[in-house]
């Protein structure tokens, strides 16, 4: 049997208000427990079990929040459906909770990809106030220039828009291509892939390898690990 709460915790969990509130709507008679009203404070109910109203609506407790990270392989889409018939990525994941990814990693694309149930996560994730960083391994044709690489970090015109400070590391030649690091908190669609089109050093693979400090590890291609609070700490490092 699931454990009682306080009604007004309840209802804060359930997204109706904060808790201070939840009191203030219960004396005014707005909410009911099993088709009573109450107007009094100090009732608990149990979540799944109590049948709780506000203004008449049945409400549900939330979910409890769930964070996946998942090492992508290709040929999967990052959207929650696909009119083409291609395999989703919430497809890889067993989860009683209905989750979906965070931004988004190319059809061709590998790699580190969050896959939670948490809007407010994701939004931060994504937000570019927050600025959270995202790693990259790019192979891409040629050996680009350091100036060219400068010219990366520094930020280029791209649709328009400059794009922010990034930062570029060479990390080993594949015969005639080259392998980079790259780290940028931007989020813009095939963002890496466009910069180094515009250098002329089109990307060859692309691999995403971290979110912050959150790090694939030696995560195995299409597995995944449930995250805990240290690790989420660890993508806004």
């Amino acid at each position: 049997m699931p454990e009682q709460m306080r009604l007004q915790k309840f209802l804060a969990q359930c997204g109706v208000c904060s808790r201070r509130k939840a009191e203030e709507y219960i004396q005014q008679g707005l909410v009911t427990v099993d088709g009573i009203i109450i107007t009094e404070m100090g009732v608990s109910v149990t979540p799944g079990v109590s049948r709780v109203t506000y203004k008449g609506t049945l409400l549900a407790d939330k979910e409890p929040p769930v964070y996946y990270l998942l090492n992508k392989p290709k040929g999967y889409v990052t959207t929650l459906k696909d009119p083409q018939g291609r395999p989703i990525v919430t497809s890889l994941i067993k989860s009683a909770q209905r989750l979906f990814p965070v931004g988004r990693l190319d059809l061709d694309t590998e790699g580190a990809l969050i896959l939670t149930n948490d809007g407010a996560l994701a939004q931060k994730i994504q937000h570019p106030s927050y600025t959270t960083d995202k790693t990259y391994e790019a192979l891409v044709r040629g050996n680009p220039s350091k100036e060219s690489l400068d010219q990366l970090e520094k930020g280029i015109l791209l649709e328009g828009k400059m794009t922010s400070p990034a930062k570029m590391t060479r990390l080993a030649n594949k015969g005639r291509n080259t392998f980079i690091q790259v780290i940028i908190h931007e989020g813009r669609k095939r963002q890496v892939k466009k910069m180094f089109s515009h250098i002329g050093h089109p990307v060859v693979e692309l691999k995403r390898t971290a979110y912050g400090k959150l790090r694939l590890g030696k995560l195995a291609i299409g597995k995944y690990r449930l995250l805990d609070s240290s690790d989420i700490n660890r993508i806004f490092m």
